[in-house]
């Protein structure tokens, strides 16, 4: 997975980009077909620091979030929060689909089976 940070009007430390990467790797868990991860952090108004992230997945669009708050790393972490429910709604609904037709197929079999008894 490739993690690219970026900022617009500014630059973070080092102590402050690991601290990122360390919190954007975590949404692995949720999706396991992530392929990159950007993010945007514009510092243009310090007050209100805006950060875009977007997860491309693998056979998947890109999955964007954006946040905008008081402080960096609390724009950060409501960012992933939005990240993390897009991807869980997502997975959840590629399981359904999955877990549908399998239900489906053996619902069909049993009645076939019952009608012959």
């Amino acid at each position: 997975m490739e993690t690219k940070i970026s900022t617009r009007h500014g630059h973070l430390s080092e102590t402050t980009r690991a601290r990122i990467t360390s919190k954007l790797e975590k949404l692995i868990r949720f999706f396991d077909r992530i392929s990159a991860i950007e993010v945007t952090i514009d510092l243009e108004r310090r007050d209100t620091p805006s950060v875009d992230l977007k997860v491309s997945a693998k056979q998947k669009h890109d999955f964007v979030a954006t946040s905008r708050s008081e402080d960096l790393m609390a724009s950060i972490d409501q960012v992933i929060v939005k990240m993390e429910q897009q991807l869980r709604k997502h997975k959840e609904k590629v399981q359904e689909r999955h877990r549908g037709s399998g239900h489906r197929q053996q619902g069909a079999a049993k009645q076939s089976g019952s009608g012959g008894e």
